[in-house]
């Protein structure tokens, strides 16, 4: 098996993670899933994340997950930027999907066609 190109941080049952990787499967690119719903990610784990990705923690944060309306996340300026990362380390659900990283770029593939841009 080859060593894998991307690394897909993913939710297993996520409709757009699935169609990643179906496409990923066609095209014959090795990737690492990490289903980061039952490991967690790390604080540093999201900074490493933001920085490959080149923005901020509100960028990758799951707006439609119920728990960002209960902790009043959909307010504008309700938390700083650190603390909405050591909320995400709390609460992976809050972390949108799927990202994936090619050595130091990252991209949210939302449309999935978005991880081209690793490749370009």
């Amino acid at each position: 098996m080859p060593e894998p190109e991307l690394v897909v941080y993913e939710k297993s049952t996520c409709t757009t993670c699935r169609n990643l990787a179906e496409l990923l499967v066609e095209r014959g690119i090795a990737f690492e899933r990490v289903e980061y719903h039952v490991t967690g990610l790390t604080e540093p784990e999201i900074r490493d994340l933001l920085d490959k990705l080149g923005t901020g923690p509100r960028e990758i944060l799951r707006m439609r997950e119920p728990l960002v309306k209960e902790l009043g996340l959909d307010e504008p300026g309700a938390v700083d930027d650190d603390r909405l990362v050591e909320l995400m380390a709390e609460h992976a659900e809050l972390v949108q999907r799927p990202i994936v990283v090619r050595g130091e770029r990252a991209v949210l593939a939302r449309p999935i066609e978005r991880v081209d841009e690793l490749f370009s």
